[in-house]
């Protein structure tokens, strides 16, 4: 038994050194190629501040003001309560990301067997302060009509709001957002990450889906869930630690590195527990 607790040490050793050489490796490829080289496989260094961080189970900022498509003006919880929200964070004068964004979730409510106003309400807010609500309007609109279902114009709301109140969600969501030069050189675009998020109906950040295409049943069991108040489990974190937004496609993808570093981590510890398995004296019997 002892010689194959060795021989397991010393394969688990192994793992675990190849991954921290290959970790290594990585690592130092991306830091020691030409300059040419390197601005072409890292963003821009003010992308980097595009991205999200999961917030479960964290309170959004209900007193917070904002003014509807309707030109309402009234605390976020105004239109929170009555059923779990999903939360769309955007700009109304995005013409890239964001309508895919939009389609993508209306695809995905219009296949979920859920009622609107029922089941779930949309809140969608601008990360933009010059959107104004006639832009919410034209936004909402196209909208409600991919949607398609009775119920949803009264269930879906576009809001918008000043620096500060945006500010406000963005913190509390951990959708962190940056203003980028567009085509004509004007910082009047922004580069954010693709993101619906689920709060329950008293305001309490459940859930995190990532990317532009979701599929019915992922937002049906993530409304389903936000209703019974249930948030998601750490493993969607450590599943987002394992991938790199890239905030100019709009994508996550996997990163190898991070879960090498995953990986041997785990080695080690379980190598460290047969080591400490090995190193044990047998317990003495009393004598008889």
């Amino acid at each position: 038994m002892r010689a194959f607790l060795c021989e397991t040490v010393k394969r688990l050793l192994f793992v675990a050194i190849l991954s921290g050489a290959l970790a290594a490796q990585g690592q130092q490829y991306s830091g020691d190629q030409p300059s040419m080289g390197k601005v072409a496989q890292e963003l821009p260094s003010y992308l980097k501040h595009a991205g999200i961080e999961q917030h479960l189970n964290h309170p959004l900022p209900l007193k917070t003001v904002f003014t509807d498509e309707q030109g309402n003006t009234a605390a976020l919880e105004h239109w929170i309560g009555n059923a779990p929200v999903i939360l769309v964070m955007m700009y109304y004068k995005c013409r890239s990301l964001c309508p895919e964004v939009l389609n993508g979730l209306a695809a995905a409510l219009k296949d979920s067997r859920l009622v609107p106003g029922k089941d779930y309400d949309v809140i969608t807010v601008s990360i933009d302060p010059s959107d104004s609500p006639s832009d919410a309007v034209a936004e909402k609109a196209r909208f409600v009509r991919d949607v398609g279902l009775p119920g949803i114009d009264k269930a879906t709301h576009f809001l918008t709001g000043n620096e500060a109140s945006i500010q406000a969600i963005s913190g509390a969501t951990g959708f962190h957002f940056i203003r980028v030069p567009g085509p004509d050189g004007r910082m009047d675009q922004f580069a954010h990450p693709t993101v619906i998020m689920f709060a329950t109906s008293d305001g309490r950040l459940s859930k995190y889906i990532a990317g532009d295409e979701y599929q019915s049943r992922d937002v049906r069991l993530a409304v389903l869930d936000a209703s019974r108040h249930k948030i998601s489990s750490p493993a969607d974190l450590l599943l987002l630690y394992c991938c790199s937004y890239n905030p100019v496609s709009g994508k996550y993808s996997v990163s190898v590195l991070r879960i090498l570093s995953i990986a041997g981590l785990f080695t080690l510890i379980v190598v460290a527990g047969m080591i400490w398995l090995l190193t044990r004296k047998p317990q003495g019997h009393g004598s008889a």
